[in-house]
């Protein structure tokens, strides 16, 4: 798809509403992903409501697309349901595990990239807010979740209201491994990253920031070590409250 190689992150809506039967068929279309056991392991949580949105904001680090886009989505890993069906078929499941939250969350990561590709080749535009799973205690409360139902990723949806500047990917010679994994040396590393560093916007990132390298302001400044630990420990403090 064309949608797909021109892809972007939209930030910016405009006021338009997203029709709930244009929605429906977008959802309903992604849920044809692929699935474990065919057991549909994920549900998900559409907020239109302005106060209910202004609520998830401060989970999401008060990114304004939160409140500002017509839609947010939030898709869930979930075991609750598929438990209940179980228990009322005279089956005990047995579910309360990491590996069970696993495949729920990969079931329900494919349904999200699913329905991102579709509204997007609909004119839609989305972006993913990776914060879901930084404090994912206040998602909980707000949406009202059970055990064994954790939200995995979150999605703002709307008709854009801007056109940004395509953001660079790497090639594909750095991700793609033929028959066994190669490990990378310095040299491949120089090569495959030297597109990023030269852009000036990356550029101007290391001089904004008084570091020595692109590479810097991911470890000292956007995704610190302590930072990645301690957000590690609550999402397992949080996983175990769950259920999982």
């Amino acid at each position: 798809m064309d949608s797909i190689k021109n892809r972007r992150t939209i930030r910016k809506y405009t006021s338009q509403d997203i029709p709930a039967d244009l929605l429906n068929a977008l959802l309903e279309e992604s849920f044809r992903a692929s699935t474990m056991g065919n057991m549909q392991l994920y549900s998900v949580v559409v907020t239109r409501d302005a106060a209910m949105k202004s609520k998830l904001a401060p989970a999401h680090f008060n990114q304004p697309m939160v409140t500002s886009a017509p839609v947010v989505l939030t898709f869930c890993a979930d075991f609750n349901r598929a438990s209940i069906w179980c228990r009322n078929r005279k089956a005990e499941p047995g579910y309360s595990n990491f590996i069970s939250f696993l495949n729920a969350a990969s079931d329900a990561l494919l349904v999200t990239q699913n329905f991102c590709t579709l509204a997007e080749d609909a004119g839609l535009g989305i972006c993913y807010l990776g914060t879901t799973i930084y404090d994912p205690e206040q998602i909980i409360r707000i949406l009202n979740l059970p055990k064994l139902v954790m939200p995995v990723a979150t999605i703002t949806v709307g008709y854009p209201d801007e056109q940004p500047e395509q953001p660079d990917r790497l090639p594909l010679r750095a991700i793609v491994h033929e028959e066994t994994y190669k490990n990378y040396t310095p040299a491949m590393i120089d090569d495959i990253y030297a597109y990023k560093e030269s852009l000036p916007e990356n550029r101007h990132f290391v001089e904004i920031n008084h570091t020595e390298t692109l590479a810097q302001i991911f470890t000292d400044i956007r995704y610190k070590k302590s930072d990645n630990e301690a957000m590690s420990e609550n999402l397992l403090k949080v996983l175990r409250k769950q259920g999982f």
